[in-house]
């Protein structure tokens, strides 16, 4: 196995486990995810953790965001 198909396995398992707020971030910007990743590990460590909260608001933002969308596709259907 490759060095290469590790990292991207990790980084997947990492960006499921961890709600996708980089990725969609990313998306939204039209940023890298992996440049958006490096900034809240960089703050986090400058601040003493405060993109954290940042990033848990963000996640939970996200998380309320699909659910309101699947229930939406229900309602509809």
């Amino acid at each position: 196995m490759s060095v290469t198909v590790v990292m991207d396995y990790i980084k997947s398992f990492f960006e499921r486990s961890l709600f996708g707020v980089c990725a969609q971030l990313g998306e939204m910007m039209g940023v890298a995810s992996s440049k958006i990743r490096l900034y809240f590990v960089y703050t986090s460590l400058l601040t003493l953790g405060s993109p954290i909260f940042i990033y848990l608001i963000l996640a939970f933002w996200v998380n309320i965001k699909k659910y309101v969308r699947s229930q939406m596709n229900i309602f509809w259907e």
